[in-house]
């Protein structure tokens, strides 16, 4: 997957999970992706959310690594 890709998969809507950041046609929040694989390897990731696929999971890392270089911690 190309890094840029994420755009295609990551979604942001006011109506669905209060607009934070989900995989397109879930609301499932790239926060939970995130936080589940400091615990969870992608397969057993996949296994809990079978409506994700591997794409949606490496959106969701490209997404979060590109807020990363963009969110300024105090």
């Amino acid at each position: 997957m190309n890094p840029q890709d994420w755009r295609q998969r990551i979604v942001c809507n006011p109506d669905v999970h209060h607009g934070e950041p989900c995989v397109r046609g879930t609301r499932i929040a790239v926060s939970v992706i995130v936080a589940s694989l400091a615990n969870l390897s992608i397969d057993e990731l996949l296994k809990q959310y079978p409506q994700l696929s591997r794409e949606d999971v490496q959106a969701s890392l490209y997404f979060a690594s590109e807020a990363a270089h963009t969110t300024m911690v105090a």
